[in-house]
């Protein structure tokens, strides 16, 4: 984040905080943020821009800042957790976790387990491929072929999308990006469904490698923040946070930041 957009930010911050003061309230989760003085919240820590690894090994991306200004506004401190993207809800429900911000899509089967706060973007699924055939899919029903090896990440709303939209192809599923795209690269998979973002950037990243996406993303989906079901006071407090960034312009600009700037990308291993 640059400094000038930290002044910004984390100016506006400090003010919202005065307008939603912690408080002790009833809720599991909150009680444990205020008592502790520590939001943990999990991220895959692999899903650029949302989050990802630098090269000195720290994290960087759209996740990450949006974690740091509730932290900031909270009073407390961030503590992330990486894991696997599959394994971020069970952790939650495990109470390992605070709650998720690692660019997941809101969905009627999440929203059994969790409550979201949000949208803070929307996002859509698109296919990464070294195929011209594939780039320019117009439909589903184009990959939907038996002769297709298709990969998405574990327990995503990418593998569930291609599971009800494609079950002619052959599923492969991975533990992060990295895993997908080099086998996309090596010519193992015919594609990779992902999020149209990581897509994009995996286009950006390896210039030289052939690799090509939509111009226009198959699905919309709305991205937000996972919290416990058994804390509407955290909830509550956590959606006021997210309102008033979306209203003070603070959401805008990092969308800005991570999705059309590409500076940071100097900054990747």
């Amino acid at each position: 984040m640059s400094k000038s957009l930290q002044r910004v930010l984390f100016g506006g911050l400090l003010a919202l905080a005065t307008l939603f003061p912690l408080q002790s309230m009833a809720g599991d989760t909150l009680k444990r943020v205020v008592d502790f003085k520590v939001l943990k919240v999990g991220m895959s820590g692999n899903q650029a821009p949302m989050n990802t690894r630098n090269r000195e090994g720290g994290l960087m991306g759209l996740d990450v800042d949006l974690a740091k200004a509730l932290a900031v506004a909270m009073r407390v401190k961030l503590e992330i957790k990486t894991m696997p993207f599959g394994e971020l809800m069970t952790a939650l429900e495990k109470d390992e976790i605070d709650m998720v911000i690692s660019g997941m899509a809101i969905t009627p089967e999440r929203t059994e387990f969790a409550s979201f706060v949000g949208p803070y973007m929307m996002s859509g699924k698109s296919i990464l491929t070294k195929s011209s055939v594939l780039a320019n899919i117009k439909g589903t029903e184009e990959f939907n072929r038996g002769d297709l090896t298709l990969v998405a990440l574990s327990n995503s709303t990418s593998s569930s999308f291609v599971r009800l939209a494609a079950p002619e192809a052959k599923l492969v599923e991975v533990k992060d990006y990295d895993e997908g795209i080099a086998m996309v690269k090596e010519g193992k998979a015919d594609g990779m469904v992902a999020d149209m973002p990581a897509c994009v950037l995996a286009v950006m990243r390896y210039p030289d490698a052939g690799l090509v996406t939509l111009d226009k993303p198959l699905t919309m989906e709305p991205i937000g923040i996972a919290i416990s079901k058994d804390d509407p006071q955290f909830l509550n407090l956590v959606d006021n946070f997210v309102d008033a960034y979306g209203k003070t312009g603070i959401l805008s600009q990092l969308r800005k930041r991570w999705m059309e700037q590409s500076d940071w990308l100097a900054a990747l291993p």
